[in-house]
């Protein structure tokens, strides 16, 4: 079973559909179904990133396997016609790389010797699988079934070949590559783990499962259809870039997913969703919407969007599932034990920050504030159990580091105007 379960709508959206009054018994199901699944999982979701924010020893065994990609499909690649002939020779090298290590190992070049010299029975460490020439998506279809353990599904369309008629394949196919292209241009990073780890999608998860999530325990992106409210979540490359982040926050600097942490989690998903988003529509951050999820919404639907950074709290008012919920400043925070701490509900207000800084900042908002965000994630500085005005300090220091007084200055201020200040 999944380990965690990230999912981009909301618990308090679907909570509001179930009881409201307003819909009908077909659409209470559909968002119970989702909510149930999504409770189901979440306690395993704090244990993943309580586990990953152990000194490294003690979280070894949450890692993922670099080679998440079976052998079997990359073959699969290497002799299909249908592939391009630079991705298929590039699958049989990397195929080819991976089992010289193997081989090599077997062999005994993995092996200990013993006090007398002598060749050990057995290595005290598996090979290291060498890092892939390039990162392989893939694309499966889960024929609607519900059930995690039948995942992935089959086989539709990989990396090499040319569009298929399903086309949310093609839009799960194209936006998980404009994510991680998106994180190798400007940040340097490569795939999920910076090793190239290819990744994997399926689509058509469910009967009418109006959700998308990312399933760390397979490493994989999982796209629900939709219900009447809520659908095309292939298609929203913020979304897919919200989902993959947090497996990128894996692998940088664990977020604990509860309170404020956990908000955090969420926020730093929200953050490079919406930049890969602004970075694909080439918008700069003031000309921006700041909408997450803006297309998933169906037309009839009173709102805009799952989420608004600039203005939380705004994204939608539908008589069937409430307003939206999320609060832009501190003075309106209060604990809670729903949502684990509110991760979903409090994201509003780092949110909210970052868009005033990238505003402030001026140009793309990946350019500076964007840069900040990313250098506090992948500095090491960022604790497991991070408060908002820790991390405020965080991204005001690298700020004054990148940018100088100026910068940390805006940085500051976007925070104070949130309300997230430190008392002297």
């Amino acid at each position: 079973m999944p380990s965690h379960i990230c999912s981009i709508v909301p618990p308090y959206l679907l909570r509001g559909i179930v009881e409201s009054q307003a819909v009908d018994d077909e659409a209470r199901q559909c968002a119970r179904n989702s909510l149930d699944h999504r409770t189901q999982f979440t306690a395993k979701r704090c244990d993943r990133f309580n586990t990953l924010s152990q000194p490294r020893a003690a979280r070894a065994s949450a890692g993922a396997p670099q080679g998440i990609v079976p052998e079997v499909l990359l073959q699969h690649i290497a002799d299909s016609e249908d592939v391009d002939e630079e991705t298929r020779t590039r699958a049989r090298g990397d195929i080819e790389r991976t089992r010289r290590v193997i081989s090599s190992y077997q062999n005994g070049l993995g092996q200990e010797k013993d006090d007398e010299g002598k060749v050990a029975t057995a290595a005290k460490s598996e090979p290291k699988t060498p890092e892939p020439s390039g990162f392989y998506r893939a694309v499966y279809d889960a024929k609607n079934d519900a059930n995690e353990e039948d995942l992935p599904g089959t086989v539709v369309r990989v990396e090499g070949q040319q569009p298929v008629k399903d086309q949310t394949a093609n839009d799960a196919f194209d936006n998980v590559g404009r994510v991680l292209d998106f994180y190798l241009e400007k940040f340097n990073w490569k795939s999920i783990d910076n090793k190239n780890m290819h990744v994997l999608s399926s689509v058509h998860f469910g009967e009418k499962y109006g959700n998308a999530f990312w399933d760390p325990d397979r490493m994989q992106m999982v796209f629900g259809d939709g219900d009447q409210f809520i659908y095309r979540f292939a298609s929203c490359l913020d979304v897919i870039g919200h989902e993959l982040t947090h497996a990128v926050t894996e692998h940088t600097s664990p977020l604990v997913y509860e309170g404020q942490p956990g908000a955090l989690n969420e926020h730093v998903s929200d953050v490079f969703g919406i930049m890969i988003k602004q970075k694909f529509e080439d918008e700069t951050a003031d000309k921006a919407d700041w909408l997450i999820g803006e297309g998933c919404l169906l037309p009839d639907v009173k709102g805009v969007a799952l989420r608004s950074m600039k203005e939380p709290g705004t994204a939608y008012d539908d008589p069937r599932f409430g307003k939206d919920p999320q609060p832009a400043n501190m003075a309106d925070y209060k604990a809670t034990t729903d949502d684990n701490g509110g991760v979903h509900l409090y994201s509003g207000i780092p949110n909210k920050a970052f868009y005033l800084a990238s505003v402030a900042f001026g140009g793309y908002s990946w350019e500076k504030a964007g840069q900040v965000w990313w250098k506090a994630m992948s500095s090491g500085r960022v604790p497991a159990r991070c408060t908002f005005i820790q991390f405020a300090d965080v991204t005001t220091d690298v700020a004054e580091e990148l940018f100088g007084e100026e910068g940390a200055k805006i940085v500051r201020n976007a925070w104070n105007e949130v309300g997230v200040t430190r008392k002297h």
